[in-house]
């Protein structure tokens, strides 16, 4: 395992059981020895379910399946399982994940349709699913409401802490609470940005209006986070809603919905952060606001081509205010930028505005803001109203020893 992260949470939060939200979790061997790497989630009929996955081209076979699925907008149960992603297999992957679906269902008392299945670990090698079906049976029988921590510890492959959220809601008068949980240390770049994600409420909301709500959230959360610019095959995002709480109908009554939509959004934004604060190699978190941008999607291509340059990463690593390579991050973004308006700002303090350095730059202050763990970086380009903020971290040493020696 890493050396964990200096931004591991100090004390990790104590997520509530749902009711009727069951999980347990075993140890298929797959990949990890003396840990468990495989979780089942079942949820109460009629769960309304949402998704948002990978774009990449090479989308592993649990994610097409989910896309799939998707489209019933019902779940029942979920299983992920660590070490293998079932990405790049083929038929055989689609098979393996069929089999599991099916296993699932049949224990569950289901269809395979209402079942939806994330995997996570190295991509290319045949998924040894007779490993996690043989443990579905025995997992059924120790389902319970208040195990989410063993869920996050479960899903983790190169993580070094496990990523939990839980926020309260109002709904009218009655109150909701939303679960998060989340892994992804590596790969980690928009489309959507995370390896895996599930979020769940005892809140009712239709599956159309959650599919919106968590779209919407992901464009402006994990979408908007990078560790390493590499997207993975496996990214996966799945929120569930119960309908256990009894609360006004959020169809007729819209402005009631809003608190939870704020809450909504506050869980996602925390898990991304999570996230990026456990990067591969992680010594700094980078908060990058571009603005003046000629769109807010402008905008956010501007800061993610400053968050993912290797010179800007690595010059945060080595606490060199090189604002020059942030210059040329822009230059290259391929949006619009008014060379002669530009202004660049680190840790609060302008460093250059116009097009040039400031008269009186004092980089002693910068230099100060650099030795910190937390870094924090403006800058305006000139051409219109466009704002997005990115969040990424360093590129050290650490990230190469991770990923050097990870099948091994």
């Amino acid at each position: 395992m890493s050396k964990v992260s200096p931004f591991a949470p100090a004390t990790l939060p104590l997520l509530p059981g749902l009711q009727q939200v069951l999980i347990a979790t075993d140890h298929c061997g797959i990949k990890y020895k003396n840990r468990d790497d495989v979780c089942l989630m079942v949820f109460p009929p009629k769960t309304s379910v949402a998704g948002v996955f990978t774009n990449s081209l090479t989308a592993s076979a649990p994610v097409l399946r989910c896309r799939q699925n998707l489209r019933h907008g019902e779940v029942r149960a979920i299983i992920i399982n660590a070490g293998n992603s079932n990405a790049f297999t083929g038929k055989l992957g689609d098979e393996a994940v069929t089999r599991c679906l099916n296993e699932v269902a049949k224990n569950v008392g289901c269809s395979a349709d209402q079942v939806f299945m994330a995997s996570t670990g190295v991509i290319g090698e045949p998924l040894p699913d007779h490993l996690i079906r043989h443990k579905i049976p025995s997992m059924i029988q120790r389902l319970q409401e208040k195990n989410w921590l063993a869920a996050a510890r479960s899903i983790m492959t190169t993580d070094t802490y496990p990523k939990m959220v839980t926020r309260q809601a109002k709904i009218g008068a009655a109150t909701v609470t939303i679960n998060a949980i989340a892994k992804g240390s590596g790969m980690i770049a928009p489309d959507m940005a995370t390896m895996l994600a599930f979020i769940v409420t005892d809140a009712k909301i239709p599956s159309p209006i959650l599919q919106k709500i968590l779209t919407q959230a992901t464009s402006q959360t994990f979408n908007c986070i990078t560790v390493d610019g590499d997207t993975s095959t496996s990214d996966t995002l799945i929120a569930c809603a119960t309908g256990s709480v009894v609360h006004a109908d959020i169809t007729k009554s819209p402005q009631l919905f809003n608190n939870f939509r704020i809450q909504f959004l506050d869980v996602m934004k925390e898990l991304a952060w999570l996230v990026v604060k456990d990067g591969e190699g992680i010594s700094k978190f980078v908060t990058i606001t571009v603005t003046g941008a000629a769109s807010k999607a402008a905008a956010r291509c501007i800061g993610m081509t400053i968050a993912n340059s290797p010179l800007v990463k690595t010059a945060i690593a080595g606490e060199d205010a090189n604002w020059g390579r942030i210059v040329a991050a822009v230059g290259r973004s391929g949006q619009k930028a008014d060379r002669d308006k530009l202004s660049i700002t680190i840790g609060g303090v302008r460093i250059a505005e116009n097009g040039l350095r400031v008269a009186d730059y004092n980089e002693h202050p910068v230099n100060k803001h650099m030795k910190g763990r937390e870094i924090n970086i403006e800058v305006d380009v000139g051409v219109g109203n466009g704002i997005a903020t990115v969040w990424t971290c360093d590129l050290t040493h650490g990230y190469i020893d991770v990923n050097g020696s990870y099948r091994s």
